[in-house]
């Protein structure tokens, strides 16, 4: 008889959140977690990392306020105060998390887990725990849920050294601040921080590969956020490939050359080097390879779009799976892992339908389908767009830069993509989340009555001008 009806490898959000949910279905259900309940996201990313970004946002605020009639004498920034503060808020919701999988009756095991090979008595395969310290405990599940994450990808060549060469969890603990600092990846981790640290008053040099920053927004989204980060006095080279053997530990900091965009080489100096160019699923030290049916490749675990692995008694969510390395999808990965367990035959996960949240200043999120994307699957698309300069609230609020653009299909109006730039753009996009899930079109957004003064009314202005109509 197995020891429990379901093992989840891996406490963060999304292996949480399962278990949550299994044990509501009546599963008896046991979590496996080497850390701390809640995982990347609630100690080493969402959390920590918008709180400081709160932080950077307060302070850009209160220079501003003499343009509100607000006379303000700012003496500067407490930095290890603005820890202290991220350290209680991560403290709170992580007794918040621990709670909830006590009253729902989880069985919680620290240690480090590998799974060990299927057999007769054991189709799952059991699961050796090793805690510190202790002797491995042998637990056999009915059925596993591998959620063990991802960890900060170093440059090729350059290993992190936690000190000059550091990744976003090491920058996470540094209390003080740098006064230059490096950036490599402008993806949504790099452009953070360079945000960030601009708003600190940090020299900021952000260096990307590819021909924009958030490559994988839409162009003019990001082109509006390099404007914005340029603007706060970020440089930021686009086209250009760092030269990992080129490294070198100064005095005062680090050196590396870098290609640029016109194919010179440049000599960059910094205080701090931060490498983000993503984040690679954790997949070894799991025991994975004593499972054959468990396809494990660079990109992560291979699932199907309910999660399931090749084998029918394993499956695997979150940023191992190397979709969108996200906290909220890898909770409906797991709720669809569970519910497919239990029989319920839920819906396959659609990453199209799932949000994207850059919480840079301003803020960009999206939905759906770029226009390069939404041209390339063969749409002949229609283009509405709102600029936050013509909205009353954005205007009341002092943050009037960015735009909301939606990406239809020009013969159906079907809702392909909404993308925001600007104030409050991570809150504002759940209309168009909620839009994709029910299928609604751009002339549901356009007939839907929207309050006024608010910012979401610029999703609403979108939507007439893809019609064509005058807001």
């Amino acid at each position: 008889m197995a020891d429990c009806d379901l093992l989840v490898l891996g406490g963060g959000t999304g292996g949480y959140e399962a278990a949550i949910r299994a044990a509501e279905l009546g599963l008896k259900t046991v979590i496996v977690e080497r850390d701390k309940l809640g995982g990347t996201c609630l100690h080493r990313g969402c959390i920590p990392s918008k709180a400081l970004l709160r932080t950077a946002e307060v302070l850009a605020e209160a220079k501003q306020a003499s343009s509100f009639g607000v006379q303000l004498e700012v003496k500067g920034l407490d930095y290890a105060l603005a820890h202290q503060r991220k350290r209680q808020i991560v403290e709170q919701l992580h007794r918040g998390v621990e709670g909830l999988v006590k009253r729902a009756g989880i069985t919680v095991y620290h240690g480090q887990g590998a799974l060990l090979p299927p057999s007769i008595f054991a189709p799952a395969g059991a699961v050796a725990v090793e805690p510190p310290g202790g002797e491995t405990e042998m637990i056999s599940p009915d059925k596993i849920i591998i959620a063990t994450g991802s960890t900060p990808r170093p440059l090729p060549g350059l290993a992190f050294d936690g000190e000059r060469v550091v990744s976003s969890d090491h920058a996470l603990l540094l209390e003080t601040l740098p006064e230059s600092i490096l950036i490599v990846g402008a993806g949504a981790i790099g452009c953070e921080w360079a945000s960030l640290y601009a708003d600190l008053g940090v020299a900021v040099t952000l260096v990307e590969v590819a021909a924009e920053v958030l490559p994988l927004e839409d162009v003019e989204i990001a082109r509006v956020v390099n404007r914005a980060l340029s603007g706060r006095g970020v440089q930021i080279m686009t086209r250009a490939k760092v030269k990992p053997e080129t490294y070198q530990r100064t005095k005062t900091g680090i050196s590396i050359e870098v290609t640029a965009g016109d194919g010179t080489d440049q000599v960059l100096e910094a205080a701090l080097l931060l490498v983000a160019i993503g984040r690679a699923p954790a997949t070894s030290g799991f025991g994975l390879e004593n499972n054959q049916k468990v396809s494990v490749g660079p990109a992560g675990i291979a699932v199907d779009d309910h999660c399931r692995t090749g084998d029918p008694n394993i499956y695997a969510i979150g940023d191992v799976i190397g979709h969108l390395q996200l906290a909220h999808v890898a909770v409906l990965e797991g709720l669809t892992a569970v519910e497919t367990i239990v029989g319920h035959e839920p819906e396959g996960v659609n990453y199209l339908r799932l949000p994207r949240c850059t919480y840079t200043r301003p803020e960009v999120a999206s939905v759906g389908l770029t226009e390069a994307e939404a041209l390339a699957a063969g749409h002949e698309v229609k283009i509405g767009k709102s600029y936050f300069k013509a909205n009353g609230k954005a205007l009341i609020a002092g943050s009037s830069e960015g735009l909301t653009k939606i990406v239809s299909d020009q013969a159906t109006g079907d809702l392909l993509g909404l993308h925001i730039v600007g104030p409050h753009a991570t809150d504002l996009l759940q209309e168009g989340v909620l839009a994709t899930w029910m299928q609604a079109t751009v002339y549901d957004l356009a007939a839907t009555n929207h309050a006024h003064p608010t910012l979401v009314e610029s999703i609403n202005d979108a939507a007439l001008a893809a019609q064509g109509r005058s807001a």
